[in-house]
């Protein structure tokens, strides 16, 4: 049972990042009209976070075997908590977007531990599915659950309560790992490298904002030069990589197609589930009326659908196999967003609900299935450095989805506004800004505002159901049904010491790996 206690604790972690990373929707009418942010500015508050957690992952990952899993972990909690009240007081958008940053710094810290600790508690294969299935029910119900807690949250307080929340909720985990989760580190973990680290973010971050500021304004010599510094950086980083005896990650894994099948459609996936939810909570209250706690009451189905994904996730990939489990959740999830774009267009909810509760049932079986096929696909001691690939994907998907469909959202609202010439320059540009913006500007120009926020969420939840079918059918194509031979749950059971937890209790592993989840001395 301590386990299983242990495993709740790693999950309620990654509930909270996942709630972080969408909570701040139904916040964006409040903090806009508090904070004035340009649109260029809203977006950075809702991606900074993703971006700064995908570029930092690898480095943590690294970091943590090296000090131990569970110490990063602890450490990463009690920051962030603390950026949290950072981004709760901001008095500018800029100060936001600096403590968004350094919530995703902190979350970096945290998600590249629980997975590798959730490996190392559950050795066995089907247990390891099933905690899979649990822990994945933490993050995408987490990211459907981040309306609803902003909005009941939002009803009584004003913006900066969604980050307040957070606090509590890191003391309850801060005890919960502290009391319950055994410490997992690589014994040999090899040398860090810093200027590997500080390539991943190179290559990152700057290839995002240059496909941002192309949307935004155009092709210019800003965007040209951060995207060549992305893609150098990128380039460098490989070939350093190939040429280290200890690299941050193993760009031999990329060559087994059950792995980097799996990574790329997810990061699809993901990339079309994120933009269009990032701003559904906006659709709610800004076109259809409704205030931040209704709004959040009416994307539950998606929260639901995605916790009873729970009990049907394992039955299903054992009757179908992992990959085509997969493939069948993106399809199913593409379905859903093509439901959600014709109910977009329509009065009533009834079909939007249909879409949520299509949606979350993909999205939670998508997840499990990923991971679970990662994990698969490699052998036990390269299983630290897949997850920590496989988050990283995640994250990557959230960030460029918000980014990316997100300027897409925006260009297209602009696109369908009306003439607006006969306006006051100052409230042009306001209902030119954002939807969130243009409340000032007169009831026919609000009405005509409304209606291109919703014609353009039409066109952008139909990109996104396009882009599920891609990642389906990759998914469907490149990742095996059954075990990878080479994968950890076909390895030979050699004889050797194994490695003893805290709790002394011994699991099996190759020799020179530790807890089946730590790599051999040559490769980290």
């Amino acid at each position: 049972m301590r386990r299983w206690g242990a495993l709740a604790a790693l999950t309620l972690a990654v509930t909270l990042l996942a709630v972080d990373g969408t909570v701040l929707a139904l916040a964006v009418p409040a903090l806009t009209a508090d904070l004035g942010p340009t649109s260029a500015q809203l977006l950075w508050i809702g991606d900074a976070y993703s971006f700064a957690l995908a570029g930092l992952l690898i480095s943590m990952g690294t970091l943590a075997d090296r000090i131990g899993r569970k110490k990063l972990l602890l450490f990463g909690v009690a920051g962030f908590g603390g950026a949290s009240l950072l981004a709760a007081f901001a008095p500018t958008a800029g100060w936001l977007v600096a403590a968004r940053v350094l919530l995703g710094v902190a979350g970096a810290t945290l998600m590249p531990s629980t997975l590798s600790l959730v490996r190392n508690l559950f050795p066995e294969p089907r247990l390891r599915t099933r905690a899979i299935a649990i822990w994945s029910a933490g993050a995408s119900g987490g990211a459907a659950l981040g309306p609803l807690v902003g909005g009941l949250l939002l009803e009584r307080f004003w913006w900066g309560s969604v980050f307040v929340i957070n606090v509590p909720v890191m003391l309850l985990v801060l005890a919960g790992v502290a009391a319950l989760v055994p410490e997992s580190r690589d014994p040999a973990p090899g040398r860090f490298d810093p200027l590997s680290a500080l390539l991943s973010v190179a290559a990152i971050v700057p290839l995002v904002w240059a496909v941002k500021r192309t949307a935004q304004g155009g092709i210019g010599p800003a965007a040209i030069a951060a995207a060549v510094l992305g893609l150098a950086a990128g380039v460098w980083f490989v070939r350093r990589q190939r040429r280290l005896p200890s690299p941050l990650v193993d760009i031999g894994l990329f060559a087994r197609p059950a792995f980097s099948g799996t990574i790329l459609s997810t990061v699809i996936a993901i990339f079309a589930f994120s933009g269009v939810i990032f701003f559904f909570s906006q659709y709610l209250q800004l076109v259809r009326g409704y205030s931040p706690l209704q709004a959040g009451l009416r994307e539950m189905p998606l929260t639901l659908a995605s916790i009873v994904v729970v009990v049907v996730a394992v039955p299903l990939m054992s009757r179908l196999g992992v990959g085509r489990a997969l493939g069948v959740s993106l399809l199913t999830v593409a379905g859903g967003l093509a439901i959600l774009a014709a109910g977009e267009g329509r009065e009533g909810y009834g079909v939007l609900a249909l879409g949520l509760v299509v949606i979350g049932l993909g999205v939670g079986v998508a997840v499990t299935a990923s991971t679970d096929a990662v994990l698969a696909s490699v052998p036990a001691e390269r299983a630290g450095a897949a997850s920590a690939i496989s988050e990283m994907a995640y994250e990557l998907g959230v960030a460029l989805g918000i980014a990316l469909l997100g300027t897409l959202q925006t260009v297209l609202y602009r696109a369908a506004l009306p003439d607006l010439s006969a306006l006051p320059a100052a409230t042009r540009d306001a209902v030119t800004e954002s939807l969130a913006a243009a409340h000032a500007a007169g009831p026919a120009v609000v009405a005509a505002a409304r209606d291109a926020f919703a014609d353009a969420m039409q066109i952008t939840s139909i990109v996104a159901a396009a882009l599920a079918v891609v990642s389906g059918a990759l998914a469907w194509r490149l990742v095996p049904s059954r075990s990878d031979p080479a994968g950890p749950d076909s390895l030979p059971k050699e004889p050797g010491p194994g490695s003893v937890s805290r709790s002394g209790s011994r699991s099996p592993s190759r020799p020179g790996t530790s807890a089946g989840c730590s790599s051999p001395p040559a490769r980290r």
